[in-house]
């Protein structure tokens, strides 16, 4: 996507990223275990959320993400719970960003309420296809 730079009246070229949000269970428990805790996380990730917005990084809210599934692998297809049932930690949701390139996709990331409760964040480059 081409845009205005910021402050420079040129084009720059913006990039779009996964940010993958991932907590372990207990994580997950402590920041929405309660009514409370969860209000009080739902209205810091909506103002962080916002704020993306407004700076115009944000491309896709995406959505936050159940905690099971299924994983089908290989070429027989074998079908297993999932995703990870050994996975120390659970891929909650993800939003899709633009930044200038990767160093600034890993700043937006900053303010991610996310880290706050141990959480992380995986930033990853989308791939586009030739045109």
């Amino acid at each position: 996507m081409k845009r205005p730079a910021a402050g420079r009246g040129g084009i720059t070229t913006m990039s779009e990223f996964v940010y993958l949000f991932r907590a372990s269970e207990a994580e997950q428990r402590e920041a929405m275990g309660t009514p409370e805790r969860a209000q009080r996380s739902m209205q810091v990730w909506m103002a962080w959320i916002r704020d993306l917005e407004a700076k115009g990084h944000l491309k896709d809210r995406g959505q936050p993400l159940e905690r099971g599934g299924k994983v089908v692998r290989g070429r027989k297809k074998v079908v297993t719970d999932g995703p990870y049932a050994e996975a120390k930690d659970l891929v909650l949701g993800f939003i899709i960003v633009e930044a200038r390139d990767l160093a600034q996709a890993v700043e937006l990331s900053a303010g991610c309420p996310m880290l706050e409760g141990g959480g992380s964040v995986e930033i990853r480059p989308v791939m586009r296809s030739p045109s």
